[in-house]
């Protein structure tokens, strides 16, 4: 365990010979170090305005919908309240992922992939039970058998064909983004298969005016419809494209510099004007896309490992795969296309006066940035850093510098799960730390680290909402 003498502040992290020295803990914003605060919207924000937007959809349904009397009728309005639900979700699914700040900053990137997640499977069966009910609906009503009724459908009715479609790729999509399915994929497939949504949702919607009987003869829901989409349509442009590609103008980062950390790992140091503005946090991440031949189709989520500074920012890496593998030779001066920052993993979260980062493997990236960056007093802030192996431990020199020179403790925990050294093994982290029910508990590792983790932090007695963490899983 490192920690200060009595009152001793007086030192930054040293530098490694032939990089940038790590730069003072401060928090971007004002010149003392306070940052302005971001407007945010809160989960609880968030569910209250999805839950009212779907009431209006219903009442919308309820509007339009004339006295059922016979079982076909409740067939077809079924289908008909099932399909203005799923064309809702896939407005709400649009702003989840239009990457908007406040909901970024307020949900955090890994609430909003769960949401985003479980948004898709309600689109998706919404969708199956909208084109069930109607062909039901419809046979039942017309004394048909299903399978006549579904051939007339298709050739009869406009666009029915095209709707048709638009539920095949929302399929595909759903099949390919369960977990087992995504195991077995790259990422970039899995990305780009994802834009077929956006074909889904065309098709979709002209299907829904053309054939929508709540559309039909009533202008007002047309309008409130084409809003929804469209005002879902300029969001995701400006925050997904206009922005990104504004602050690549107006910041012009480069690679300054690829240095090895540990085998395997390395940290890529990123120069750029005005980086400031960006009001990027210790804890966050951007998205890093490296315009040189090979990699300047794809784009990946890496934390920054230090506080950013106004010109310079650093993220570490772990060799995974193709691109972070040919990402260790990217050449000095490369431009970058950076999307961020993102997440949640900050400060903001931080509701104690005492503080725990809880560490595991490269996830000791993020809170990094945070040991070095957050304000605490002597003895207030502590991280327990679990590795595998000593090879495995990034910055080690860093972080005891860091818990020198701020009083804060730091301690290494080096073994496999389950050993002696593992901390989430019964009740092992009170008796590293005493007092963990009084901390704010920051979390970031291997998905398996992290549901471990969370047990042990439950069986001591630390409450869900006392938990921070982020994950990039896709």
């Amino acid at each position: 365990m490192s920690s200060a003498l009595p009152g001793e502040r007086t030192r930054q992290p040293a530098a490694r010979p032939g990089r940038p020295a790590p730069q003072p803990a401060r928090r971007a914003g004002s010149p003392s170090g306070r940052r302005t605060p971001s407007a945010t919207i809160t989960p609880a924000m968030a569910l209250a305005a999805i839950t009212i937007g779907a009431l209006v959809v219903v009442l919308l349904w309820w509007h339009d919908t004339p006295t059922i009397r016979a079982f076909g009728d409740w067939l077809t309005n079924a289908g008909r309240i099932t399909g203005l639900l799923a064309g809702y979700v896939i407005v709400v699914l649009l702003l989840l992922m239009a990457r908007v700040p406040a909901l970024e900053r307020g949900l955090g990137a890994e609430r909003l992939a769960r949401w985003h997640s479980m948004g898709g499977r309600y689109t998706v069966n919404l969708s199956i039970a909208h084109t069930l009910l109607i062909i039901w609906g419809y046979a039942v009503s017309a004394h048909e058998g299903l399978i006549k009724q579904t051939g007339q459908l298709l050739t009869q009715y406009a666009d029915v064909m095209m709707a048709t479609v638009a539920l095949g790729l929302l399929v595909l999509v759903g099949v390919v983004s369960i977990r087992a399915a995504r195991a077995r994929m790259r990422y970039e497939t899995w990305y780009y298969l994802h834009f077929y949504t956006y074909l889904a949702i065309a098709l979709s919607f002209s299907h829904v005016f053309a054939t929508g009987a709540d559309f039909a003869s009533n202008l007002k829901a047309r309008v409130f419809w084409s809003a929804l989409y469209i005002g879902a349509a300029i969001v995701l442009a400006w925050y997904r494209f206009a922005v990104p590609l504004r602050n690549v103008l107006r910041h012009r980062m480069v690679v300054a510099g690829v240095f090895p950390e540990a085998p395997g790992i390395f940290s890529v140091h990123v120069a750029g004007h005005h980086l400031d503005e960006l009001q990027a946090e210790a804890g966050q991440f951007f998205r890093w896309r490296f315009l040189t031949r090979d990699q300047w189709w794809q784009s990946h989520p890496y934390s920054l490992s230090a506080p950013p500074s106004d010109h310079l920012l650093r993220f570490t890496v772990k060799v995974l795969g193709d691109h972070s593998e040919a990402l260790q030779r990217v050449r000095k001066g490369t431009r970058i296309f950076a999307e961020g920052p993102y997440g949640a993993l900050t400060e903001e979260r931080r509701t104690r006066r005492k503080v725990l980062l809880l560490a595991g493997g490269i996830g000791v990236t993020p809170l990094r940035a945070l040991f070095e960056s957050m304000q605490a007093r002597s003895g207030e802030l502590t991280l327990i850093y679990r590795a595998n192996t000593d090879l495995d431990v990034v910055f080690r020199s860093e972080l005891d510098s860091i818990a020198k020179w701020r009083g804060a403790h730091v301690r290494y925990l080096i073994g496999p799960p389950g050993s002696d050294e593992d901390p989430f093994v019964g009740r092992r982290l009170e008796s590293l730390v005493r007092d963990i029910r009084d901390h704010d508990v920051y979390l970031c590792g291997p998905p398996r680290m992290m549901d471990a983790a969370r047990a042990a932090l439950r069986r001591v007695g630390v409450s869900r909402r006392h938990i921070h963490t982020e994950s990039f899983e896709f």
